[in-house]
């Protein structure tokens, strides 16, 4: 997903990935700065390799930004300083430096157009910096980030905008709801889970199991008038219970924990909690309810933690946290 500020010469990309990746080219033509280019390959090596680089500023900004109470936390040990200019005189650094009351500080032009006390701790910390900007400024989206974003001269106005673009990106997809393929061959079709639920008719919520992962599970139940419950529940206004809900979720939970022991069907699986249960909107006949469910936390002890989601036509009906215990009570 491309963004751009034309006037300001300010581009964004956004290409979809399994990490968190950010590549930056910083270029204002400035021959102290150069273009420069840093990247991080995933979020963990922002710690190392990115937070403490420094920010920096151009030693012809120094004096505005001093007069204008902008830069009251600013230091030569942790700001970088840059001259663009090849020579500087000392009565100047001496006014600058009793601006910044910093009047006993001594410095001089070091490096690559540096002007600091201190040495670069990478070649190209400016663009590192720009990096570890875009990081912070892209929190503010509130939802973890699998994308390679390439950014090419960004500042924090411009971040802040294209987190917006991203954050309207999500509320439309959203929107839109989650994309399951309901046509793909199931994995377990009913007589593979009857063979591994002891539930049966009319208390058998689970018609297919579409998928199974290290840590995750889906399937779906399809919702037809000739359930028993909607002779009650209600007459006139078919609805299909919260609680069933529920427990065609939990259903789905069992089919994983038991996917992962041998000889499965001499095991039994018995709920110990249920937290944060929300319902959204009705499930009526006609729905076909997909539930994806994923671990909480390893399976130990025959303990399954699990976060479900039930979604019709892509849009989130249910949701819940659910423990239970697989126990081998049967013999073989």
């Amino acid at each position: 997903m491309p963004w751009e500020d034309e006037e300001n010469g300010i581009e964004f990309l956004a290409i979809p990935d399994v990490n968190y990746r950010l590549t930056v080219m910083v270029d204002y033509q400035s021959p102290a700065l150069g273009t420069q280019h840093a990247s991080m390959y995933h979020i963990g090596e922002f710690n190392k390799e990115i937070a403490k680089c420094r920010t920096f500023v151009f030693l012809r900004e120094l004096e505005y930004l001093a007069k204008n109470n902008l830069i009251k936390g600013g230091d030569l040990d942790n700001a970088i300083v840059l001259v663009e200019r090849p020579t500087i005189s000392q009565d100047e650094l001496t006014k600058l430096a009793k601006l910044l009351g910093k009047e006993d500080l001594k410095v001089s032009v070091e490096g690559i157009g540096v002007l600091n006390s201190t040495k670069l701790q990478y070649e190209n910390e400016p663009a590192r910096h720009k990096l570890l900007d875009i990081v912070g400024d892209l929190a503010l989206i509130g939802r973890p980030i699998k994308a390679h974003i390439l950014a090419a001269r960004p500042g924090h106005s411009g971040n802040v905008r294209f987190a917006k673009v991203l954050k309207e990106q999500i509320k439309k997809q959203q929107q839109k709801g989650k994309i399951f393929d309901l046509s793909q061959p199931a994995l377990y079709d009913i007589n593979d889970i009857e063979k591994m639920l002891p539930h049966r008719f009319p208390f058998l919520m689970v018609d297919k199991i579409m998928e199974i992962t290290e840590d995750s599970i889906w399937g779906v139940k399809n919702i037809t008038m000739n359930e028993p419950v909607f002779t009650g529940h209600f007459p006139g206004n078919p609805v299909f219970p919260g609680v069933l809900q529920v427990e065609a979720m939990a259903q789905v939970g069992g089919i994983f924990a038991l996917s992962k022991v041998e000889d499965p069907h001499l095991y039994s699986t018995y709920f110990m909690k249920i937290n944060n249960v929300k319902f959204k909107q009705k499930v009526l006949p006609g729905d076909s309810v997909v539930f994806e469910l994923k671990l909480m936390s390893a399976i130990r002890r025959g303990l399954v933690e699990m976060a479900g989601t039930a979604y019709v036509n892509g849009k989130v009906v249910a949701e819940a946290e659910m423990l239970a215990q697989v126990i081998k009570d049967k013999e073989a």
